[in-house]
């Protein structure tokens, strides 16, 4: 199978990658804008694999798209903007890419006839969730720009399967964390400034509930879905790891040896949702299994980010990081000194 990766060289895609070369005959193809997310380091192992190959582009640019989706059997589309905090602050970026572009994508593969397209989503479409967990056929209810962006390009997929009977899938995602993910999000944060001995910025109360999911289990949901499901459907990948942030704040300043004082409450962000929560029966009836261990992953991601030092650096010293961290949470003099 000839497989277009869009977002391949995201945090989540370039995984998928690995996964998918390490397991399959498939050759690989991917196209990825190589935004401040979007990073080569993190397919470099592959560059001179027979099986993969490299495009660069953005989703929303059709031509682009067409040449690189030109003898396609299948596309994956990881590519987003996918950060809430970064929607809050512009999200014209997130219209763009995950609706505008979702679309570009859906067109040129209904001309492809490509016999699937799957689009990776989020469990954040269902909006705040607690007390109960959502199912496949629940109600989108976004209340982020972000989470919104991602619900419009859901529509967009679900409508091309109605009317152009093009087979269609969707997965909705947990939170998911490991290797390479991008030095913005909680986990990475954490570990990261950690190391560092830095205060450990932390929303609010600290007691929003996040579902974790292991992103290698996270791709192995994406490719059993891809290979297997029902086109014209979606599917919840939940970790079946319910933890409040302040709880997995604490467990990794375990795990690295710092004291719990490094943390260091912050204004909550402006909609911020309480609670997700997703019922993945549909995708474990279909066969899926995921590492029943959380305390496993991890440890096993606290390692790799201590053992890989070099990699996630070099972003934190980039300006484009700097400007985000300072734009939500303030200098870290400030911070340090709150303390």
């Amino acid at each position: 199978m000839r497989l277009l990766v869009c977002g391949g060289a995201g945090f989540i895609g370039s995984n998928f990658v690995r996964y998918t070369l390490e397991r399959y005959d498939d050759e690989v193809v991917v196209l990825d804008k190589l935004t401040y997310a979007g990073n080569l380091e993190n397919l470099r192992e592959f560059e001179s694999h027979p099986r993969y190959s490299f495009r660069l582009g953005d989703i929303a640019d059709p031509e682009i798209v067409a040449s690189a989706m030109d003898g396609a059997d299948a596309v994956v589309n990881f590519a987003a903007e996918s950060h809430v905090d970064r929607s809050i602050l512009d999200p014209s970026g997130f219209i763009t890419t995950d609706v505008f572009g979702a679309y570009i994508l859906l067109e040129a593969a209904r001309r492809a006839k490509v016999t699937r397209f799957l689009q990776v989503s989020t469990d954040e479409v269902y909006g705040e969730v607690i007390g109960e967990a959502s199912r496949e056929d629940a109600l989108l209810r976004p209340r982020s720009p972000y989470s919104a962006s991602k619900a419009g390009g859901e529509h967009l997929v679900q409508a091309y399967h109605a009317t152009y009977g093009l087979p269609t899938l969707i997965t909705r995602g947990s939170n998911t964390f490991g290797p390479y993910q991008y030095p913005e999000k909680l986990i990475p944060i954490v570990i990261t400034e950690a190391i560092d001995r830095r205060p450990i910025p932390v929303y609010g109360d600290g007691q929003q509930i996040r579902d974790w999911l292991f992103v290698e289990d996270h791709c192995s949901g994406i490719d059993l879905v891809l290979r297997q499901g029902l086109p014209g459907e979606a599917y919840n990948v939940g970790g079946g790891n319910l933890r409040a942030n302040l709880e997995l704040v604490e467990r990794i300043l375990d795990l690295l040896g710092r004291s719990r004082t490094l943390i260091e409450h912050v204004p909550d962000r402006p909609g911020h949702d309480r609670g997700y929560s997703i019922d993945s029966s549909k995708l474990l009836a279909l066969g899926w299994t995921r590492e029943p261990s959380f305390d496993a992953v991890i440890e096993a991601t606290v390692r790799w980010y201590a053992d890989n030092e070099p990699w996630w650096r070099r972003i934190k010293n980039s300006d484009d990081y700097q400007t985000y961290f300072q734009s939500n949470y303030g200098d870290r003099e400030s911070l340090a000194a709150r303390r």
